[in-house]
């Protein structure tokens, strides 16, 4: 009778830690808004200070009533922040350029360095609503092409959850077969 009762509460154990542990994979994915988030990622290395970052910055303020909804800013100040600043240059190798300066703006698969209302507002409304209107899946992200330990990984990059999802199922039913195995030679 109490080897049955061991293998009753094992049983239990055994249904309730996969479901345990798919339900911590759901959560991840909801806590995380950018996973369904279709916004247009603008990038903007800039300078504290900068009047050039300013301009750029209060365009993108002035354009949020009519392009609010198709973009999203990432700001990175790079002047008094070196880890911002490594990233900067390591975005610009990423995407074969040189930053050359503050602003330096990336939608999509196009930068610009430097801001000038005149020079660059079409170019960048016509960039964030061509990447818009991508599936965003398709979309290119310069982020996500860059070696950065820092990075969340992605649903895609589970398969070593998966290995010990699967080990771990399988020690369960073997201990399981095994605790059957005993109580039924023990009962006759």
């Amino acid at each position: 009778m109490k080897n049955i009762k061991y293998l009753v509460i094992l049983l239990v154990v055994s249904l309730l830690v996969p479901v345990a542990v798919f339900a911590a994979d759901e959560e991840v994915v909801a806590e995380n808004p950018e996973a369904t988030d279709n916004k247009v990622p603008v990038y903007i290395f800039r300078g504290e200070g900068c009047p050039h970052c300013e301009e750029a910055l209060t365009w993108f303020s002035g354009i949020e009533g009519e392009y609010g909804s198709k973009y999203k800013i990432v700001d990175y100040e790079t002047w008094y922040n070196e880890d911002n600043a490594a990233l900067m240059e390591k975005v610009a190798k990423a995407r074969g350029e040189t930053a050359e300066g503050v602003p330096y703006i990336i939608i999509g698969d196009k930068s610009w360095s430097g801001f000038s209302e005149a020079d660059y507002a079409e170019e960048i409304k016509t960039q964030i609503d061509a990447v818009y209107a991508q599936d965003v899946s398709a979309r290119y992200d310069v982020m996500k092409y860059l070696d950065n330990p820092t990075k969340k990984k992605s649903s895609d990059d589970n398969g070593s959850n998966d290995a010990l999802i699967l080990l771990l199922i399988l020690v369960i039913a073997g201990g399981l077969g095994f605790g059957i195995y005993k109580a039924r030679s023990t009962a006759k």
